[in-house]
């Protein structure tokens, strides 16, 4: 049983290389017993190669790595199971259809006599969740569960393997506030039992509340390992990016034309009712609230993508035919979505058609697609956005999740847009690539776009709106102006329905 500091974990100069490519270039890190680690870095700095080693997905090419004082065993993730170390995605992959006593010990089930002894394991499952502080119900389905409980289910499931190193990749990138903070309570009870835990977030403030360590990667390689104590936010910052970022948030102010979206008494009972604002040119309007108040479907119902029962959708004064993407496009409506890989991309196709994939009719010669003029947009919208990949040609599944993002803006801005629908636009991205997309959607504004903006980060939601909607369980709550919103406004607004 390891004891509170005892180094559990010890690579050094690891490196790792796909084809031409170098993901890792020669990285460390040190990791003990009883402490929170974060492991930061922009998009393709080597922070995922790093745990899929850890998590016998890759083999690395070079350095030494040690659990304990013993050789990794690598290249497998039944031996890195075997090992100790248990992976927590940020999307858990359990069975709906079974309980979670079945789940937290799928293929491992307790035997009696020639059957499985079910009340053994949901005995034990229970104290499981116990041990990380949850009140969750061994004998219960998994259907249902938010993704926090199913992220406990599968941190449960690693502690029954005796897991002592636990790895979480963006764990709270699709949490609401509360079950963030739920979240670290059961990292906090994991620490408190001497296991180790690292995690990727690109969440800073988290990390600061929560790490004991913080170690930075840049470009493959490790830049620094510090206590948290020791560095702080700025610091991390122009470590992970090369540079000083001074303008996180760069609103510019913006000449504020005449109404391009008018959503009037917008009505669909399920998830939101008699919803009503607008958004004019050159403006950025914000729908903020916790995750579940209805504001990434009201974007979806006002492209078409979602039928609503009562209400109106107008632009530039015509009403737009519901229940229509088509339509929605034709009126010069774009919208990003908040699930990039799921509804953003085709992941197979190259980088070029995914561009590409909305300008078709200006693309196509008769029938045949114009294969010059592709390249052509491609490589103008590589240059606006600074897209970063090696081939055209190559599956957009092979990018950074911040060049992933920056595809699908890219995307849709080469529709030139009149009105821009963006949703979550910078979750799930690092800092250096969320400070470039800020600036691409403030560029829209100064073009004279409409921006109707979705966003959970407080921040990003004080830093970039001019006015800011705040929903609450399907109603809208509150109008602020940029003067008159903070965070505790919004806060106060979208968990009591009363501006604080």
């Amino acid at each position: 049983m390891a004891q509170k500091g005892d180094l559990l974990l010890q690579m050094t100069g690891v490196q790792k290389r796909f084809g031409g490519a170098i993901a890792l270039r020669g990285t460390d890190l040190s990791i003990r017993a009883g402490e929170i680690h974060a492991l930061l870095g922009e998009n393709g700095a080597g922070k995922s190669t790093m745990l899929k080693i850890l998590a016998g997905v890759h083999e690395n090419d070079g350095g030494t790595i040690t659990l304990g004082n013993k050789p990794f065993q690598v290249g497998s993730p039944q031996a890195s199971i075997e090992q100790g170390i248990a992976v927590i995605y940020q999307e858990p992959s359990l069975f709906l259809d079974l309980s979670l006593a079945e789940n937290v010990f799928i293929g491992r089930q307790p035997i009696k006599g020639v059957g499985i002894d079910w009340k053994a394991a949901q005995d034990e499952a229970g104290k499981l969740f116990k041990e990380l502080g949850v009140s969750l119900d061994p004998k219960r389905q998994a259907r249902g569960l938010s993704i926090a409980d199913q992220q406990v289910v599968e941190i449960a499931k690693a502690l029954s393997m005796n897991a002592q190193i636990i790895l979480m990749d963006e764990p709270t990138a699709a949490l609401s506030a509360s079950e963030v903070e739920r979240l670290m309570t059961v990292m906090k009870n994991l620490k408190a039992a001497n296991k180790a835990v690292i995690f990727v977030s690109h969440r800073l403030d988290e990390v600061f509340a929560i790490s004991d360590y913080i170690t930075v990667m840049r470009d493959g390689a490790t830049v620094s390992q510090n206590p948290v104590a020791n560095t702080n936010l700025q610091t991390v910052i122009k470590e992970m990016v090369g540079r000083e970022l001074t303008e996180l948030f760069p609103k510019t102010t913006h000449k504020i034309g005449d109404v391009v979206l008018e959503v009037k008494d917008l009505s669909n009972p399920a998830f939101f009712r008699n919803v009503s604002f607008n958004v004019r040119s050159g403006e950025i309007v914000a729908l903020a609230g916790l995750v579940g108040s209805g504001r990434s479907e009201i974007a979806r119902a006002i492209f078409g993508v979602d039928k609503y029962e009562t209400g109106s959708v107008k632009v530039k004064g015509k009403e737009l035919k519901k229940g229509s993407p088509v339509a929605a496009m034709e009126e010069k409506i774009a919208l990003v979505p908040e699930d990039r890989r799921q509804q953003g991309l085709f992941m197979i196709a190259g980088v070029n058609r995914n561009i590409s994939m909305e300008s078709f009719p200006n693309l196509v010669n008769r029938i045949f697609i114009n294969f010059k003029k592709e390249r052509a947009l491609t490589a103008t919208w590589k240059e606006k956005l600074s897209i970063k990949f090696a081939d055209a040609s190559a599956s957009v599944d092979h990018l950074s999740g911040g060049n992933q993002q920056k595809t699908v803006l890219a995307k849709w801005l080469a529709t030139n847009p009149d009105l821009l629908i963006v949703d979550e636009p910078t979750r799930g991205i690092d800092v250096g690539t969320k400070a470039e997309v800020h600036r691409l959607i403030d560029a829209a504004a100064e073009e004279g776009k409409a921006i109707l903006m979705i966003s959970s980060e407080l921040p990003e939601v004080l830093g970039m709106a001019d006015r800011i909607i705040v929903m609450r369980e399907g109603h809208q709550v509150t109008e602020l102006t940029r003067a008159q919103a903070t965070q505790e406004n919004i806060i106060a607004a979208a968990t009591t329905g009363k501006v604080a």
